[in-house]
């Protein structure tokens, strides 16, 4: 049994306050002013760039359903996981999680090009519904039920397609 007298207490010193400053280096309330109108006005911006995410989404789904080759469908690939990345900075969480899902059908079957045509059309007219109707929370009972369809949808293509491998 240790002997108490054999018990050493290191106390490590805390340079956090020195790395932090003094309350003179504190935040310019200015400049947390100045940050925060530079936010609202780049969210005026977000509903530009999530329409041109989308419609890149669209014309990609078009041409893939056109010609379905492995280049049409890595270009799909990417124009929904880039919708999923961005989509809940613009403030769209639903659209994220429904492009998060035709990203994961894709790149999960053996093949690209193998993604099921009404599946993925499926996964792009949710997005436009959800931008259409503006639909910004994620509680959204219409926009959950359908979401979790296509989920669901996708974790039985991809059994399928993993069985028949």
């Amino acid at each position: 049994m240790p002997n108490d007298n054999d018990v050493q207490i290191i106390a490590p010193t805390n340079t956090l306050k020195a790395k932090l400053g003094t309350a003179a280096c504190s935040l310019d309330p200015e400049a947390i002013k100045r940050a925060e109108a530079a936010m609202t006005k780049l969210k005026v911006e977000f509903s530009d760039w999530i329409v041109k995410d989308i419609a890149h989404l669209l014309e990609a789904s078009a041409a893939f359903a056109a010609e379905r080759t492995t280049e049409k469908a890595d270009i799909l690939f990417r124009a929904a996981h880039d919708l999923k990345g961005q989509a809940t900075t613009f403030e769209y969480p639903m659209i994220a999680r429904v492009a998060g899902s035709l990203a994961k059908l894709m790149d999960e079957l053996q093949t690209r090009e193998a993604a099921p045509l009404p599946l993925v059309e499926a996964h792009v007219d949710a997005i436009r519904v959800i931008h259409r109707d503006k639909i910004k929370d994620a509680s959204d009972l219409t926009a959950l039920t359908l979401a979790e369809e296509l989920e669901a949808r996708v974790r039985i293509t991809l059994a399928r397609a993993s069985q028949g491998r």
